[in-house]
């Protein structure tokens, strides 16, 4: 369980960084928030999917 605890956390942090680079990038793009709006509202499902699983983790290991 602390296994799957500890990926959980490492894939909330990875894709934490990558969503604090990725979506001013996207913002910025000249295209706009229109084309990427998809990958954008996905990633952040995705995140507050992982924020919610590593509580539930917590509980677990401790």
């Amino acid at each position: 369980m602390l296994f799957l605890f500890q990926l959980s956390v490492l894939a909330l942090i990875a894709l934490s960084f990558l969503l604090v680079i990725g979506v001013p990038v996207a913002f910025a793009s000249p295209e706009g928030f229109s084309t990427s709006k998809g990958i954008v509202f996905s990633s952040l499902t995705l995140w507050v999917l992982l924020v919610f699983s590593v509580a539930v983790l917590n509980s677990f290991v401790l």
